[in-house]
């Protein structure tokens, strides 16, 4: 079961260099939580692989291959007389198969925002299960800068160590409600 620990910073400085400790333990890749950004998370995390990039390219290829079908299997059945030409062309189909592809990447860029940001809250945790507990940290979004790691619980107390090594102000237990 994966437990959560939770580090409190004053100085975005200590938190980033707390991440890379943790990282560099392989405890696993830790969150930052702050409520202004940061410059040289990317640095010391690796960037984040972001998921909408397929989403638009698979809703594009759909949208193409579907607005072909769509305005192909529309001239098979309403067949009017072509005088020898043939019935599937391309250049008429163009403009219809542009805008599905168009349209259909549209849509599943924003379903692949939605499922990235796991909005609506509560809806995705059955996908991920390591987000049923995840904490929340109301000082992150005022004065605070935290650190926040799930672990194993064999590993709760080197996570801990780590965090108080790079000067945490505050470890916590991040499945402990704050009032």
């Amino acid at each position: 079961m994966t437990h959560f620990v939770v580090g409190l910073f004053g100085d975005p400085e200590s938190a980033l260099s707390a991440a890379g400790s943790i990282q560099s333990a392989d405890l696993g890749t830790p969150e930052l939580m702050s409520p202004v950004p940061i410059e040289g998370v990317e640095e010391v995390l690796g960037e984040k692989r972001s998921v909408i990039k397929r989403f638009s390219l698979f809703g594009a290829i759909f949208g193409g291959v579907s607005g072909f079908l769509l305005a192909a299997i529309t001239a098979v059945l309403y067949a009017h007389p072509v005088g020898g030409r043939p019935i599937i062309t391309f250049p008429p189909y163009l403009i219809i198969t542009y805008e599905l592809t168009i349209l259909f990447g549209i849509i599943f860029t924003v379903i692949g925002f939605f499922v990235s940001a796991r909005l609506p809250n509560g809806l995705w945790t059955s996908f991920w299960k390591q987000d049923e507990n995840r904490p929340y940290v109301p000082e992150a979004a005022v004065d605070k800068f935290a650190v926040s790691i799930g672990c194993e619980v064999d590993d709760v107390q080197r996570a801990e160590t780590i965090l108080r090594e790079a000067g945490a102000e505050a470890i916590r237990d991040g499945t402990e409600e704050v009032s």
